[in-house]
């Protein structure tokens, strides 16, 4: 199977899909033109295609010179395991580095955590300084 990697946005009911596929939109019920205008939005992306389908998506939302946050890295299930995720990871990472940014953040979920451990990535001390808005 080949996978091929672009930095263009990918159909907006392609990404909807995908999307749909993490569960994320049960509790934010966001329409697919909702989450089309973030995804334009991003300050670069990264669209994985096997056979012409969206497969997996990852998108970083930066300044373009301090700060950089990696969000919405989503694998379709069935492709999981497959190093996809690894891949649109270090490529959003090395698009960051290139850029001169230093400060590369993500949250994730808990379950996820050993993925981003394994990929350079470490735990914020519990006294680091940050804040999360209380919905």
């Amino acid at each position: 199977m080949k996978i091929e990697y672009s930095n263009k946005i990918p159909e907006i009911n392609s990404f909807f899909a995908l999307y749909e596929s993490t569960g994320w939109n049960n509790s934010e019920g966001k329409t697919k033109e909702e989450l089309y205008n973030a995804i334009e939005k991003s300050w670069y992306i990264i669209s994985a295609f096997a056979d012409n389908n969206l497969i997996g998506f990852g998108r970083v939302i930066s300044d373009g010179y301090l700060h950089a946050f990696i969000v919405d890295l989503i694998i379709l299930p069935e492709y999981k395991q497959q190093g996809i995720g690894t891949e649109i990871l270090n490529r959003l990472v090395d698009q960051i580095k290139s850029a001169g940014i230093n400060d590369i953040q993500l949250f994730c979920a808990k379950e996820k955590k050993e993925f981003y451990l394994k990929n350079n990535f470490e735990e914020r001390s519990p006294d680091a300084p940050g804040m999360q808005y209380k919905n």
